[in-house]
Parts: C-alpha cells; sequence; structure tokens
C-alpha cells in the first residue's frame, strides 16, 4: 500500500489539469488587475491640482526636452529647465514631472532653492505607452508654470505590468 505522501508526489493528469488552470487564471487575473493600475490623463489632472492647490498655471519659463518619438520606453532622456534667475528674490522651489499612463501618474519630483545656481535637471524616464507628459515648476512666489511634451513610444516600457 502507498503512503499519503507518495501519492501526492506522483504526477497525475487531474493533478497536471488543475494546476494549469490555477496558473492560467492566475495570469488572467494578474493582467485584469494591471490594466486597473494605470495611471490615467484623469489621475495625472488630479496631481496636478493637488500640486497646484487649484491655482492657474501659466504656460512658459518651463522648457521639457523629450524626444517627440522614442524605440524603446525603457530609457527615455528628459531635461526640464525653468527660466530664473536663482536670486533669493527669484527661485524656482520644486519641478514635478507628471504623465498620463505610466503606473503611476509621478514621474519625479526635484526640490531646488536659491543656492541651485541653474533650475535644470536631467535624466531618463521610463515610459509606459506613449502620451503627455507635463513638468510643473512652482516659484518661491507662488506661482506655477508648466510645458508639456508629447512622446511616441514604439515599444513600450513597464511591460510586467501588463503580463
Amino acid at each position: 500500500m502507498k503512503r499519503v505522501a507518495e501519492t501526492m508526489l506522483e504526477p497525475t493528469r487531474r493533478i497536471f489539469i488543475l494546476r494549469t488552470g490555477q496558473l492560467g487564471l492566475g495570469l488572467v487575473l494578474g493582467a485584469a488587475g494591471a490594466q486597473r493600475a494605470r495611471a490615467t490623463p484623469d489621475m495625472m489632472r488630479q496631481l496636478v491640482d493637488e500640486i497646484t492647490g487649484g491655482k492657474p498655471m501659466t504656460k512658459g519659463k518651463v522648457t521639457l526636452d523629450l524626444p517627440p518619438l522614442v524605440d524603446n520606453g525603457n530609457t527615455v532622456p528628459m531635461t526640464v529647465s525653468v527660466d530664473s534667475p536663482m536670486t533669493d528674490d527669484n527661485y524656482v522651489r520644486v519641478i514635478h514631472v507628471v504623465n498620463e499612463k505610466n503606473p503611476q501618474p509621478d514621474v519625479i519630483t526635484c526640490t531646488m532653492g536659491p543656492r541651485c545656481g541653474r533650475a535644470s535637471f536631467a535624466t531618463r524616464i521610463k515610459l509606459a505607452d506613449s502620451q503627455k507628459i507635463t513638468a510643473v515648476a512652482e516659484m518661491n512666489d507662488g506661482s506655477f508654470w508648466f510645458d508639456n511634451a508629447d512622446v511616441i513610444v514604439t515599444l513600450a516600457a513597464c511591460l510586467e505590468d501588463i503580463l
């Protein structure tokens, strides 16, 4: 007579079908959950409203430099600069970069001050899909300035969220 432990380790057709079904169900539910976890244009607008506290933004002063077409969304070069003298009387407090379709709408937040010398930074970001990117600069006087860039991505990053 076989022991219970031995029969549990023997592969049977019934166990194989059961485990394959469980794996398939897990993949389907995981993909459905990942789709819900993506940011939307409404989430981006909500985040911008939280950043500005509902104050109006003015286009200008901020330059958001991204390539308009990228082959791979895994490493997209981005430069943000703000036209500011960066003196004690006139400087950039914070620069926020937000997006529409990545898993989270907040890309990066850089805190600055008059001792920075220049209000600019360069980095590489991931983009999950073709989308609009927005940079918002908060000045020391409480005003908000922004710039937008539309980027077309041919091979999306963040694919682990889709699988």
